[in-house]
């Protein structure tokens, strides 16, 4: 029985960034050794332990085939004769093919990891490659992990993602996959270049067609130099990757204009009440999708009302209050929060106003601050029910925020 340290590991530790798992092959070995070791079976479809010690993971080497025609799932082989090289044979990128022998040292490097590593590129590592369709999302998530670091997906690579997409084999992944890798693509450096990539092979319009319709859809240009509503979608991801590390604003972002690839094309470059079709494509894209309320609420609220947002300066401070309230501003100012975030990033999502003034932002913080103060003695609440309570609230709040001060508006949006 042999152990090697493979994967993502080996992968960071070759470009210096920090390793936060380790997992482990194991050659030549049965599952019963592993478990009277004291290794704890963890593994559903293929045998997986746990180390009695580390928690770290310890999979037995393992061929796979697919199997059936589409994707109907994968017959795995696993023995004390599966050689290490076979097990990194399955792998899907090459950078994630290198194991090493904690003993000596070595790196195990059979598909050329190393020379990928160094020439900064996403490359498979076998024909098998388009045997998995989730391959593609996976190399997508990869590309905008590593884009800061100068990584692209090599040529090949990109075609045979495009072969995926065009046999169909997209349409089997089940929404819960999906959205594991998007979510986890939203937490990345460079979140945007998920769905670039999804674009590039064909396969954006398959599991996000909502998103792709924003492609070659213009928008007045006095206010989207950009133009094109799909850049403009980009951008706005852009922006909120730059401020917050939060997905759920970055996921409000990515979403917030979806109805603008409904409008009507003899109405272009106007969308006239594309929010209200918006709300509605989110919650479908949700639901399809299987993705988190918490996601889909903020999503919602952002699609809805982000043209509020940008016109805050203006509104009456009834129309305020009614926003604050819409947004269940009081009882969750984390969600408040993430909304401001995500409207700021449309108003910055546009070609040469990333650095724009967006007072909206610091505004509406002061609006929901001097709102939320708004209290009343047990003396003023005394001798009212609580309809009446709610009403005398109200009033007080609309009070407190005639008075505040109000900067210049920012034009444009």
């Amino acid at each position: 029985m042999k152990v090697y340290l493979v994967g993502g590991a080996v992968r960071d530790e070759l470009l210096g960034l920090p390793v936060r798992e380790r997992d482990w092959v194991v050659v030549g070995a049965r599952p019963e050794e592993l478990t009277a070791a004291g290794y704890k079976p963890v593994g559903k479809d293929f045998p997986v332990f746990l180390h009695p010690q580390t928690g770290e993971e310890y999979a037995l080497a393992r061929t796979e085939r697919k199997t059936g025609p589409g994707y109907r799932g994968f017959d795995t082989r696993f023995s004390p004769d599966v050689t290490l090289e076979e097990d990194l044979e399955r792998r899907d990128l090459t950078i994630n093919a290198i194991a090493k022998d904690p003993d000596s040292g070595a790196l195990i490097d059979p598909f050329g990891g190393r020379r990928d590593i160094a020439s900064r590129v996403l490359r498979h590592v076998s024909a098998a490659f388009v045997e998995d369709p989730v391959r593609v999302l996976r190399t997508a998530r990869f590309a905008s992990r590593f884009a800061s670091l100068g990584f692209g997906i090599a040529p090949e690579t990109i075609a045979l993602m495009r072969e995926i997409a065009a046999r169909g084999e997209l349409d089997a992944l089940v929404p819960e996959r999906v959205w594991q890798e998007t979510q986890r693509a939203l937490e990345q450096d460079a979140p945007w270049v998920f769905f670039e990539v999804l674009r590039e092979t064909h396969a954006l319009r398959i599991i996000f067609p909502e998103i792709d319709a924003l492609f070659g859809v213009p928008q007045p240009e006095k206010w989207h130099p950009e133009i094109d509503s799909g850049v403009h979608t980009m951008m706005v991801v852009q922006q909120a990757a730059r401020l917050s590390r939060d997905p759920v604003v970055r996921f409000a972002a990515l979403v917030h204009d979806l109805g603008k690839g409904t409008t009507p094309p003899d109405e272009w470059p106007r969308h006239i009440a594309h929010e209200h079709r918006s709300a509605k494509l989110i919650e479908s894209l949700c639901t399809r999708l299987r993705i988190p309320n918490t996601y889909r609420d903020v999503a919602v609220q952002v699609g809805r009302h982000h043209l509020l947002a940008h016109k805050a300066l203006e509104l009456r401070p009834s129309t305020l209050l009614e926003l604050l309230e819409h947004l269940d501003a009081f009882r969750r100012p984390e969600r408040f929060e993430q909304y401001v975030l995500a409207c700021e990033a449309d108003a910055r999502g546009r070609k040469g106003l990333e650095a724009r003034e967006y007072p909206q932002s610091e505004y509406l913080r002061r609006v929901r601050e001097a709102a939320a103060s708004v209290r009343l003695s047990a003396e003023e609440r005394a001798g009212m029910d609580g309809l009446q309570i709610a009403e005398r609230v109200r009033k007080e709040r609309i009070a407190r925020l005639s008075s505040l001060a109000v900067g210049p508006a920012s034009a444009g949006l």
